[in-house]
């Protein structure tokens, strides 16, 4: 019988706050919460925030104003004055244009135009009369100021040695380690328990590093009169948001990567870990990522695109002349909107298969059977969307069918929509789910769109989502649309609910979750992802009562421990993992035989293949 992909653990960063003990999920329906867990939630937000002292009204209104989406904040770059440089070309009159400058600071290629005498004091003196091209240092306003920022006051850089870390890197860090504080479970024990190859990470970034401490500081170094560092080129790789975990966090020798799709990154590495575990390849994975996109430049090129939200386009959306738009409302799923906001975060989420789980009495939040991912056949534009959403959704409507039956998906399922706020997407995205739902007799689709209040945080959108559906089986909330006033005359919902309020339907209402994703390039994914206790019933058919009995005594000792690692958490007393220079192997501590590789440090040892897969395709 399949291993069963079961989610433990999970945690991280966004712009609703810190992800484990669902936290940012919290964020986003505290009003619908009961008085006790939205309390929680403004402590966890009042120690990242900074904030400290007993806490009043006055306090929560700045923390509901500082999360979310909200107006570019000067920590990340003032939107209002960002540098750039104005070329001008400069024609001297008369003798021409003198100046004086420190010989050092010639160009090794003298222009032509240019005449160089020494000065008395050791500076060279300047003269140049002809047209030259020169650049001036100048500021200008974004056309979009609007941003899924994390909440204000949080400093990821402060809580470790960051080392010149770039920001997505930082929060990578800081993710993983509320990952692993929520698991409940010392990770050397996990670590003792399975082989080392059995563990695998998969994370990334769709844009990569592109602050200055990656790849835009190596990109415009010589442009600035800068130098490059030396750190630049391999911090600003995509895929260290899986290196860094390995290498600072984990000390992981099993199998790592990241598998890029675009907006639909998470998907696919969630796929990744999903079909490892179904395979036996690993037993425990880790599945995550970190975008750091809140750039000028990063935003100037989606911005040239068409695909932002500017701020004369969201003025112009509600009728506005002067002032400021509403930057809370900036993005709009399903509503009449005019483009997405980009947004930040990191999550990590923690899979074991099922006899792992119940041997370490780990939690259960849910289980992903699995993930699908088709590309659109030929296109006109690489960014347009194209038909190949219509085949993942299909395919993971009918994988839930297959497991939970006809009736728990037409009346116990909810989606969450890519729902990125844009008008093409809020009429193909709502095209697919209505003929979906024709087909599969689901009359009335909840669709949920977290974009709407996280804004889209690209290669970690999907995790925003499962953090989302962990979130509606813990505390019954399904999030509204709040940014919707209603849907645009365009959406096709004939089958779908819409809805602009919270929608409470109880924790154990919804079997299924389907998490969507439609990327540039044509890159589609859906997910399947069933409810703990979906989850629980099938660990009881599989294992039986006596299994499932102990399995519960082990996992109360669980689940102190991640409510242990709450409080800490939001006490401030938590430390966030980072174990640079710790422990590091190398040839002296490898130990090879036929059959193994041991290394010191490690328990159990890796085990070498000794059977041919295409044994009956040779003769020995």
């Amino acid at each position: 019988m399949a291993r069963l992909p079961l989610i433990v653990g999970f945690g991280g960063i966004n712009p609703a706050g810190r992800s484990s003990s669902l936290h940012s999920y919290r964020r986003m329906v505290i009003d619908a919460l009961d008085a006790k867990s939205a309390n929680e939630t403004w402590q966890s937000l009042a120690q990242i925030m900074g904030i400290e002292g007993a806490l009043d009204a006055h306090k929560i209104q700045w923390m509901t104003e500082h999360t979310l989406i909200r107006e570019l904040e000067d920590n990340l770059f003032h939107g209002h004055a960002i540098p750039w440089n104005r070329k001008m070309r400069v024609s001297p009159v008369g003798d021409g244009i003198n100046f004086e400058i420190p010989k050092r600071q010639l160009p090794s290629h003298l222009p032509d135009t240019w005449h160089v005498k020494e000065s008395d004091n050791g500076n060279v003196l300047v003269n140049f009369t002809g047209i030259s091209d020169v650049l001036v240092e100048d500021r200008r306003k974004s056309d979009v100021c609007s941003a899924g920022q994390l909440p204000t006051g949080f400093k990821p850089e402060d809580l470790y040695n960051a080392r010149s870390h770039p920001r997505g890197l930082q929060m990578a860090i800081y993710a993983a380690s509320d990952a692993l504080g929520d698991l409940g479970i010392p990770w050397q024990t996990i670590v003792d328990t399975v082989n080392p190859d059995q563990i695998a990470v998969y994370a990334g970034s769709a844009m990569a590093q592109q602050d200055e401490y990656g790849n835009k500081g190596m990109l415009a170094a010589r442009d600035r009169g800068d130098r490059v560092s030396s750190k630049n080129l391999a911090l600003g790789l995509a895929e260290m948001p899986a290196d860094f975990v390995n290498a600072y966090i984990l000390g992981n020798l099993g199998t790592t990567g990241l598998n890029m799709g675009a907006c639909a990154t998470f998907h696919y590495n969630l796929r990744q870990g999903v079909h490892d575990i179904l395979a036996g390849r690993a037993r425990v994975v880790i599945v995550g990522g970190s975008e750091a996109g809140i750039t000028p430049e990063v935003m100037d090129g989606y911005a040239t695109m068409g695909a932002l939200a500017t701020d004369k386009a969201l003025m112009a959306l509600d009728g506005l002349t002067e002032g400021k738009p509403d930057y809370r409302r900036a993005s709009r799923p399903f509503a009449d909107n005019c483009g997405f906001t980009i947004a930040e975060a990191a999550q990590y989420t923690v899979l074991m298969d099922d006899e792992l789980a119940m041997e370490l009495g780990a939690q259960v939040y849910g289980m992903v059977p699995d993930v699908f991912v088709n590309a659109d056949g030929y296109k006109k534009s690489i960014s347009s969307p194209g038909v190949g959403n219509y085949i993942t959704v299909a395919k993971s409507v009918a994988m839930a069918r297959a497991i939970v039956g006809e009736e728990a998906l037409r009346r116990r399922s909810f989606i969450h929509a890519h729902g990125t706020s844009t008008p093409q997407n809020r009429v193909t995205e709502s095209q697919i789910f209505n003929e979906t739902a024709k087909t599969f007799g689901i009359e009335s689709w909840p669709v949920a769109a977290v974009k709407s209040y996280l804004g889209h945080t690209i290669a970690v959108a999907g995790a925003d989502q499962l953090m989302a559906s962990l979130g509606t089986w813990r505390h019954g909330i399904l999030p509204g649309i709040l940014t919707m006033d209603k849907p645009a005359d365009d959406v096709q919902r004939s089958n779908l609910s819409l809805s602009n309020q919270h929608q409470d339907i109880g924790q154990t209402a919804m079997d299924v979750s389907f998490l969507n994703a439609k990327g540039f390039g044509g890159n589609n994914a859906t997910a399947t992802v069933l409810g703990p206790h979906v989850a629980e019933q099938m660990l009881l058919k599989k294992h039986g009562k006596a299994a499932v009995h102990t399995w519960m005594e082990r996992r109360e000792t669980t689940e102190s421990a991640s409510d242990a690692y709450d409080k800490a958490a939001t006490a401030g007393t938590a430390e966030v993992v980072y174990r640079f220079n710790h422990q590091v192997r190398d040839d002296s501590h490898i130990h090879m035989s036929e059959d193994t590789v041991r290394v010191d440090g490690y328990c159990n040892p890796i085990m070498l293949p000794t059977e041919s897969p295409f044994s009956s395709l040779l003769k020995k």
